[in-house]
């Protein structure tokens, strides 16, 4: 029953990526019945790649810059998971910050703790030591030459709405002058 009535909600698309073929309910953790408002249709490799029994394809996840704005808060509750674990990539930090979620829809989000550093080792902390959080906005401490271009992101410069390296506890991004880059956090102060 849940599956149909998922189907017409969707229109028998996945609700993430668009694709009719190999959809199958998904209920989404943590400790859910897999009723209707808990569980999105979701095709075979968004439901592997959630699971995490296959590694990350991310460029089957530009889909998600739709989903983002889907009306069901199952589907927002995943794009913005999912979102959240390519939090590395240039074009999932703009779909990021343009996504809004109601503060109960965001808190479900979070309950798997989706883009936040796992173990100790991948801990992000500014130059003063303070541990950094996706989202945080950190001013910068030094001038630094922007990789490739002319540019320079000055001393005092605000970044807002970091994410963080998800394999590399010393890098997080941000935009500078509507440029997506990679920061050292050694050369960060939150603020």
């Amino acid at each position: 029953m849940t599956k149909a009535a998922l189907m017409i909600r969707a229109n028998s698309f996945c609700e993430l990526c668009g694709v009719t073929e190999n959809l199958e309910v998904y209920a989404i953790p943590p400790g859910t019945d897999g009723g209707f408002d808990k569980s999105i249709l979701a095709y075979g490799t968004c439901r592997a790649q959630n699971n995490k029994d296959e590694d990350m394809d991310t460029n089957h996840w530009r889909c998600l810059s739709e989903s983002i704005w889907n009306e069901n808060f199952p589907v927002q509750v995943m794009s913005w998971r999912m979102l959240s674990r390519l939090n590395s990539e240039s074009c999932v930090q703009d779909a990021l910050e343009m996504m809004y979620l109601e503060d109960d829809t965001l808190t479900w989000a979070k309950a798997t703790r989706e883009g936040q550093a796992q173990d100790e080792s991948l801990i992000h902390k500014d130059c003063n030591g303070i541990t950094l959080q996706s989202g945080n906005t950190v001013v910068l401490i030094k001038d630094l030459p922007i990789k490739d271009t002319s540019m320079v992101a000055k001393r005092g410069t605000a970044v807002r709405k970091i994410g963080l390296v998800a394999d590399n506890a010393e890098h997080i991004t941000g935009k500078v002058n509507g440029q997506s880059i990679v920061i050292l956090t050694q050369f960060t102060k939150k603020s």
